[in-house]
């Protein structure tokens, strides 16, 4: 069997779908382990890694479906990543934290 670029292409989806669906296995174990619900921050990544892989099979196939609702799923994963960012650096102390006497 010749491999082609069709083949390289099915990879490639199959590599995001791989991804995207991964991120609800690291949600459900970090939701056992703390026995409620978790959304861990690789989570987003997964969700953003995955999501772009499979835009870009959408993109090489042609997909307007697959184009639209991956490339609103990225904004929506990029802001959330934003905001666990944001929410990091406001929790962080500002300054050099001098001992207590």
């Amino acid at each position: 069997m010749t491999i082609t670029i069709e083949h390289i292409w099915l990879a490639i989806g199959f590599l995001g779908q791989g991804l995207f669906f991964g991120r609800w296995v690291v949600q459900w174990i970090a939701s056992e382990k703390k026995a409620e619900s978790q959304v861990p921050i690789s989570f987003w990544y997964m969700s953003l890694i995955g999501g772009l892989i499979t835009l870009a099979y959408a993109i090489y196939r042609e997909d307007p479906v697959f184009i639209a609702g991956q490339s609103i799923g990225a904004i929506v994963y990029i802001r959330n990543l934003m905001l666990i960012s944001r929410s990091n650096q406001a929790n962080q102390p500002i300054g050099p934290s001098s001992p207590r006497t």
